[in-house]
């Protein structure tokens, strides 16, 4: 048998999403297993931050404070990017579980997840080196990106449907 590698043929796209071939509650377990794989990684990441936190005090640190944050422009790359990506991976997975079973204790979860994540950085990260309303503006901007989305969708939507001449009505029937 001759290996997709050797031939020179995409060896990926066997494993890209085809809507004929996926079922929904396949790709939704899949989306699942990769946001909180992903909301693990950056929560970690953000409770122990790269090179650790400093044990003592002298020399113009602070114990229990990030080592990275010395950098301060890449310490502020670093922590927005992270929680960029963790707001992103529990966006998907509450929009994910939403009506299923015990939602509201995932929720309650999440967002108390939230709140160990924000005191975790506020904790660690020194007061004089990352202004903390980027971070949450970080932290908001996959709530924000996804109801802009949503309005847009809405609003365009409507428009397209009724310059062709159906009714938001009739396309939500020829959907079911």
């Amino acid at each position: 048998m001759v290996s997709r590698l050797t031939t020179g043929k995409s060896w990926y796209k066997h494993f890209q999403y085809e809507e004929e071939r996926d079922k929904p509650g396949d790709v939704r377990n899949v989306l699942l297993i990769v946001s909180t794989l992903i909301a693990a990684v950056t929560f970690q990441a953000g409770v122990n931050p790269p090179g650790g936190v400093w044990q003592d005090n002298g020399k113009g640190h602070v114990a229990g404070r990030a080592i990275y944050a010395t950098e301060s422009a890449a310490y502020y790359v670093f922590l927005i990017a992270n929680t960029m990506a963790l707001s992103a991976s529990i966006l998907v997975i509450i929009s994910l579980t939403h009506r299923f079973p015990f939602h509201l204790e995932i929720i309650v979860a999440t967002i108390s997840m939230i709140v160990t994540y924000g005191s975790a950085i506020f904790a660690v990260t020194p007061k004089e080196s990352v202004r903390f309303r980027y971070v949450i503006a970080a932290s908001s901007v996959p709530f924000i990106l996804r109801a802009s989305i949503q309005l847009f969708h809405k609003f365009f939507g409507e428009q397209q449907e009724q310059s062709k001449g159906v009714s938001p009505d009739m396309s939500d029937a020829n959907s079911v």
